[in-house]
């Protein structure tokens, strides 16, 4: 992954791109993600054999003790190959809002699961308007006998829909608290989205009652800024797995097809997009690359590069998605072809956590502009 990254961090690069060569070509994953989970379960099992859900974990809660730079090399992977599991969500976010907020009762009864596959957790935040804001946070959470009764409906939740629990951000009378609830008190409905390769569901909590130290003790409205952080880290690692793919496929195609007797890459308009696609490739790589040293260690810098990172690789991997179904021309459109699967992605994690313009208008107030 680049520079910033050692022989350890580049030989686990490799051999994950090997194993979703293996394991999730196009007609496997085309296969996958019209299982009612939207992911094959023996996939999710081999990774959990790997230690990548471990990753982030730490050894006494029966993780493997890396870091998220560890992460963000596995993620950049699955980006390439538009893995359709639940890693980012539940290994590698609800896994961090876990270790950062959650109680030594919350970390024992969970991490265990996630770091060996078993449980899937995932966070359960936003409403009507997309959010991950305070502002957005509508589902209640109401103070009664020894616990607390939670109304509301979390829309297009990552994975919601075969979740084990859920970490749900609700409102209280002290703000926004977080708390962890059982799938099996909710009402989840899975989504038709634009991102054929990740799930999303409606999951609904009509008075669901749970126990007082169901409630994260962090204070609700920083873990919120922490899990976008996080969220905008990974997800820019992600792009930039997503536009190297999609340059990677538009120089083969352009060598490929002829066009008057010659390759298409030999024409000057082609040679310039795929020169305008591997400029937004690097730089991306740089940023993202940044963003994920400085979360590892714990930069105080994260505050500028998470958003930068974000605002930056979304709209890459949105140009290169596009770019290469203009290479690929006519092809490029149909079905059959995977152009669009990138494309979807692309356009989805463009909005994921907040679009570009959000992340830029938080950039810009933390540098003080």
């Amino acid at each position: 992954m680049g520079v910033a990254f050692g022989e350890e961090q580049q030989e686990l690069a490799r051999v994950a791109r090997r194993w979703f060569s293996e394991r999730l070509p196009s007609a496997e994953l085309r296969r996958v993600i019209d299982l009612p989970e939207g992911f094959d379960r023996a996939h999710w099992d081999e990774m959990a054999a790997m230690g990548w859900q471990a990753m982030l974990i730490p050894e006494e809660y029966g993780g493997a003790g890396f870091g998220h730079l560890e992460a963000a090399v596995l993620i950049e992977e699955m980006g390439r190959a538009l893995d359709p599991t639940p890693y980012l969500f539940s290994a590698v976010l609800a896994a961090d809002l876990l270790l950062t907020g959650g109680s030594d009762a919350h970390k024992e009864s969970l991490l265990p699961g996630i770091a060996d596959g078993t449980r899937i957790v995932v966070p359960a935040v936003t409403e009507t308007t997309g959010e991950w804001e305070p502002a957005g946070v509508a589902t209640e959470a109401v103070a009664a006998d020894d616990g607390w009764v939670i109304t509301g409906t979390k829309r297009y939740v990552a994975h919601g829909h075969v979740a084990d629990d859920y970490l749900v951000a609700a409102r209280t009378g002290d703000g926004v608290s977080w708390f962890v609830v059982p799938a099996a008190a909710a009402e989840r409905r899975r989504l038709d989205a634009l991102d054929l390769t990740r799930a999303l569901a409606d999951v609904r909590f009509d008075g669901v009652e749970v126990p007082d130290d169901a409630r994260l003790p962090a204070a609700g409205e920083d873990l919120l800024e922490r899990a976008v952080k996080v969220g905008s880290v990974a997800l820019a690692a992600e792009q930039v797995g997503l536009a190297e793919r999609c340059l990677d496929m538009a120089v083969s195609y352009a060598k490929e097809r002829h066009q008057f007797g010659r390759p298409i890459g030999s024409f000057q308009a082609v040679k310039h997009t795929c020169a305008d696609m591997l400029v937004q490739a690097e730089s991306a790589r740089a940023a993202a690359s940044a963003a994920a040293v400085a979360l590892a260690a714990g930069d105080d810098e994260l505050d500028e590069l998470a958003p930068l990172a974000k605002s930056y690789c979304s709209e890459a991997a949105l140009f290169c998605a596009g770019e290469n179904i203009q290479v690929h021309g006519g092809i490029g459109f149909t079905w059959e072809h995977d152009a669009h699967l990138y494309f979807r992605r692309a356009k989805s994690t463009q909005l994921m956590f907040g679009d570009p313009a959000h992340h830029r208008r938080l950039l810009a107030d933390r540098i003080g502009l």
